[in-house]
C-alpha cells in the first residue's frame, strides 16, 4: 500500500523540496516530482543554485535521454502518468501541487509539499480528501508554528 506524507503550511516549499531532495538523492533514493509547470520550472533553477557547492542531480522527463534517466536519482515532470510510464521510474513521488495521481497503488511513498498560500492549502485538502477517500493512511507534518 501506498505510504503517503503530506507537508504542511510550509513558507519556503521550494526549499523544502530542495532540501527532502537532497537527503533523497545522498540515500540513493529515486523520486519524480510532479508540479504545475511554472513551479517545476523554478525548481529546476533552484536545484542548481540553493547550495553554493552542491548540486542535486536531475532530469525533465520526457525529454532527457532514457539512459540519462535512468542513471539521474530525480525526475522532474508536469505529467505523473507520462514520466510513471517509463523505464526505470521512480517508485517515490513528491507531489507540489499538481493534481493527484492517477495510479496511486503504483507508488511506494507519495509525498505531499503544500506551501500556506491559501489556494494552494485548498487545493492540499482536496488531495487529502481524495487519498482518504481511496482508503490510505496519511501521515501529517505541520510546519513549526502551524496546527
Amino acid at each position: 500500500m501506498t505510504e503517503v506524507e503530506f507537508h504542511t503550511g510550509l513558507q519556503d516549499a521550494p526549499g523544502f523540496a530542495c532540501r527532502l531532495l537532497r537527503k533523497a538523492s545522498r540515500q540513493g533514493i529515486r523520486v519524480l516530482v510532479t508540479a504545475p509547470a511554472e513551479a517545476l520550472s523554478a525548481l529546476d533553477r533552484l536545484l542548481w543554485t540553493f547550495e553554493e557547492r552542491e548540486f542535486v542531480p536531475h532530469v525533465r522527463v520526457p525529454g532527457a535521454a532514457a539512459a540519462t534517466a535512468a542513471l539521474t536519482p530525480i525526475w522532474l515532470s508536469v505529467d505523473e502518468a507520462g514520466a510513471a510510464a517509463l523505464p526505470d521510474a521512480p517508485a517515490v513521488l513528491v507531489n507540489m501541487g499538481a493534481d493527484a495521481p492517477t495510479a496511486l497503488g503504483r507508488w511506494q511513498r507519495l509525498i505531499e509539499i503544500v506551501s500556506s498560500e491559501a489556494d494552494e492549502a485548498s487545493r492540499g485538502r482536496e488531495r487529502w480528501r481524495a487519498y482518504k477517500a481511496a482508503g490510505l493512511e496519511i501521515r501529517h507534518h505541520a510546519a513549526a508554528g502551524r496546527d
